[in-house]
């Protein structure tokens, strides 16, 4: 216990999936955290959960696609906390479908949430976090960042973008010797809502995918993950143990990808 004590972190996507499962681990570690979202019921029940267990946390409005609201986010961390150690860019959708069907707006819609906002929060949470001495940035990607599948060919454009985004960033601030790290997270099949948006799209879609089913042939171990499993490999980035680390990739998968 205690491993990011002391520590301000903000999760964006915080009210449900991987991003409340982050959110709940780090503030049971220590953490204040900040957590947002666009779905405001869900991210202020996230922190009454927090709260009951004996954390901190508080809930702010966020949509990760507008520069202003970032700009607005980033202030009220600076004027409430003073600085900000661990951002984990976590907010994104999943949308699928055949290429030749999918609209351009929809395109556009989650280059903006997957790939924009993780941009927008590098950018407007750098200058807090070097103020402060360093931090560490976790951008969420997925192993459709890693490898095609079909029908996921936009969601895995924006995903891949985050990979290598997130290593360029990471080389910028090791060159300035700022002391924040940056990587990013992959994970595989996870019990989180994004799939009920993801079937949609995919042959047939009109009911929900089977993750049980689906795991057993795509997971050589045969289960599917749950937030948890990713909140504690985000727990180690944003912890002292990872001082050495950044520029990389944290695979969370099941070894799907090691296939």
């Amino acid at each position: 216990m205690g491993r990011v004590s002391g520590k301000i972190a903000l999760v964006t996507g915080g009210a449900s999936g991987i991003g409340r499962g982050c959110a709940e681990v780090l503030a049971r570690e220590g953490a204040t955290v900040v957590v947002t979202d666009v779905q405001q019921a869900l991210g202020k029940d996230c922190v009454v959960t927090i709260e009951a267990a004996g954390g901190t946390a508080i809930f702010l409005p966020h949509d990760v696609t507008s520069e202003d609201v970032w700009i607005d986010v980033i202030a009220q961390v600076k004027d409430r906390f003073g600085r900000l150690d661990i951002l984990v860019n976590n907010a994104g959708i999943g949308l699928s479908g055949p290429v030749t069907e999918m609209s351009l707006a929809d395109w556009r819609r989650q280059q903006a949430i997957n790939v924009e906002g993780v941009f927008l929060g590098c950018k407007h949470a750098l200058p807090l976090m070097r103020a402060g001495g360093g931090g560490s940035i976790i951008n969420i990607s997925s192993v459709a960042g890693l490898t095609a599948a079909p029908n996921l060919a936009a969601y895995s454009a924006t995903k891949g973008a985050v990979r290598l985004f997130s290593k360029s960033v990471a080389m910028e601030c090791a060159a300035l010797k700022d002391g924040v790290r940056v990587n990013s997270v992959h994970p595989g099949i996870i019990e989180t809502p994004i799939w009920d948006s993801i079937s949609g799209g995919m042959p047939g879609g009109a009911n929900r995918i089977d993750l049980d089913a689906v795991t057993q042939v795509a997971t050589p171990l045969g289960f599917k993950g749950l937030p948890e499993d990713i909140a504690l490999g985000v727990l180690y980035l944003a912890s002292d143990d990872s001082r050495y680390v950044t520029g990389s990739e944290l695979v969370i998968d099941g070894g799907m990808v090691a296939r």
